[in-house]
């Protein structure tokens, strides 16, 4: 099935702020054929999404920053998360475009190569954000310190972790984010071949 097979009654914009929620009256095409009775759903709409896993194949060190969260802080989670690179597409830019940008602000480092990891929805049920995540190489040597645009208000602490304790963490507390986990457990196993390719110079 596919787009055809949804019908939207009525679209209402429930609020335009940062990110905007709406709400659909809709009914859509049933497995055996028929239409479903008509429902009403709402939706997060957000900006479409990127992240960047930032990995140095010399050094073996993966790069993630720390900040503020407030949607762990309002689940009551510690608000403070350890991740990988993100941000949102601005204009005309494409998500490599983004991704190198939202890098270099976020950590001051010069992503040298680009792989695109995937592309997924994190919570489809009620949400529209889809997610391009890369893993970009860089060199490690000099991450470290605060970064982020005032601005927007970030504050981001980066965080140098060898590969094998980053992958760790993805298995225990530490990290308890999905983007990350999904890069991390990517890493996990493209690593070698990543470390081939790009000391080689790819």
């Amino acid at each position: 099935m596919d787009a055809d097979d949804v019908e939207v009654i009525a679209r209402e914009r429930c609020h335009a702020g940062f990110y905007r929620l709406d709400r659909l009256r809709l009914r859509h095409r049933r497995f055996d054929g028929a239409w479903s009775p008509e429902m009403v759903r709402e939706v997060f709409v957000p900006y479409r999404a990127i992240a960047v896993l930032p990995y140095d194949p010399r050094r073996d060190e993966v790069v993630m920053v720390e900040q503020f969260r407030i949607g762990a802080y309002v689940a009551g989670r510690p608000p403070w998360l350890l991740e990988v690179v993100g941000g949102m597409l601005d204009g005309g830019e494409t998500p490599e475009q983004v991704g190198r940008r939202e890098t270099l602000e976020e950590t001051g480092l010069e992503v040298q190569a680009l792989e695109r990891v995937a592309g997924f929805f994190p919570t489809p049920g009620g949400c529209s954000e889809y997610i391009d995540l890369f893993c970009g190489k860089v060199d490690a040597a000099a991450a470290g310190g605060i970064h982020g645009v005032p601005g927007e208000h970030e504050d981001i602490r980066v965080h140098v972790l060898p590969a094998e304790d980053a992958i760790a963490a993805a298995q225990g507390d530490r990290v308890d984010n999905a983007y990350s986990f999904i890069a991390l457990f990517w890493l996990a196993l493209n690593r070698d071949r990543l470390r081939r390719q790009w000391q080689d110079g790819g």
